[in-house]
């Protein structure tokens, strides 16, 4: 199971939200650029980054520092989320060096466009399911849909996503550890990978989602590596170590 380490972007700046709220954000770094530069010099093996700003405004915002981030990381995979509604897009980000762009709210609104990207980009497309209560959230959170995340993600899977990267907004930025159940739920639903994201706050997490009954392709941390309650180097190796345990 991968440690993945999360950019957030927020006006250029490197940031973390509580439970998706823009209001209630966190200033992590001006750079990210150099933010980047630390996760990668302490060993990670793949980055997530979200453009914020364009996944309120439905289109991208922060090209130019993503381009440069990208620029960084050499062969290690980035995959990005935010404001990514249209092959145009998904084709720039490809072509700037991004590995995997995550589609959210476009994969609830428009599931057939989910296809047509899998079709056109093989092996780039993950889909973000973002979740309350087990409702699917699109828009930026900012709205709860009345479809089921395990729902949705049994409706994609034949559409050759690579990944689910699922996450519990109640969980998300809140440090108060990961939502387990419907973690293993969705996961043992179907076939295709997914990464956890939301709520790891310690390395008690990590060894609690390296035990679910199927095995995770990766987690999201965010906060807890920023604030120091989670030392990402450390939570790698336990990783890496439940993998061979098993």
């Amino acid at each position: 199971m991968l440690v993945i380490p999360a950019i957030d972007l927020k006006n250029g700046q490197a940031v973390r939200l509580r439970q998706g709220d823009m209001e209630r954000v966190s200033v992590f770094s001006s750079s990210p650029v150099a933010i980047a530069q630390k996760w990668l010099a302490a060993g990670a093996r793949r980055l997530h980054i979200v453009d914020l700003d364009g996944a309120f405004a439905g289109e991208p915002r922060n090209q130019a520092v993503i381009e440069k981030i990208v620029a960084q990381c050499g062969q290690v995979p980035v995959q990005l989320g935010g404001g990514i509604r249209d092959l145009g897009t998904i084709e720039k980000y490809l072509e700037m060096g991004i590995a995997q762009v995550i589609l959210g709210t476009i994969a609830v609104r428009d599931p057939a466009f989910v296809k047509q990207a899998c079709k056109q980009f093989p092996g780039h497309i993950m889909v973000g399911i973002d979740a309350k209560d087990g409702f699917v959230a699109v828009e930026g959170w900012a709205e709860v849909s009345q479809i089921l995340a395990v729902d949705l993600a049994k409706q994609i899977e034949d559409a050759g996503v690579e990944a689910i990267i699922y996450t519990d907004i109640s969980k998300d930025g809140m440090m108060q550890g990961t939502n387990l159940e419907a973690t293993g739920e969705l996961a043992a639903a179907v076939s295709m990978p997914i990464i956890a994201s939301g709520g790891v706050a310690k390395i008690s997490d990590i060894q609690a989602l390296c035990e679910l009954t199927k095995p995770l392709f990766g987690v999201i941390t965010g906060r807890a590596i920023y604030e120091g309650t989670l030392d990402f180097a450390s939570a790698q190796q336990l990783a890496d170590h439940a993998v061979k345990a098993n």
